[in-house]
């Protein structure tokens, strides 16, 4: 099927690396010591991860941590209770500015 975000550009991901071999290097390194295991669970960290993808709207990170969710252990009822909370955060950030559209319209007198 035909989409706008090809799923297979994902694993090309890499390729991003090729104008700046040492800077991907890095990024690589960073990204892996971030997903092992520390004080929270790899499975822990994969469930964060799809949050954010979802609040972040990226296709290719939501096909990603579904897939990393799933080998570590997580149920379907986890994995959309997580896409629950990044939705309430993300809709609570967008309320809550409306104080700030408050305050805007006060200023101009309405």
């Amino acid at each position: 099927m035909d989409t706008y975000y090809n799923p297979a550009d994902l694993a090309k991901f890499a390729s991003i690396g090729e104008g700046s071999p040492e800077l991907w290097k890095k990024f690589s390194e960073w990204y892996g010591a971030v997903f092992a295991e520390g004080a929270l669970t790899e499975r822990e960290k994969a469930l964060i991860a799809l949050a954010v993808a979802h609040a972040v709207q990226c296709p290719y990170c939501i096909d990603a941590y579904t897939q990393a969710c799933l080998e570590k252990g997580s149920n379907k009822g986890q994995m959309t209770e997580a896409v629950h909370v990044a939705a309430a955060i993300k809709g609570g950030a967008a309320l809550v500015h409306g104080v700030q559209m408050k305050n805007a319209a006060e200023k101009v007198g309405m």
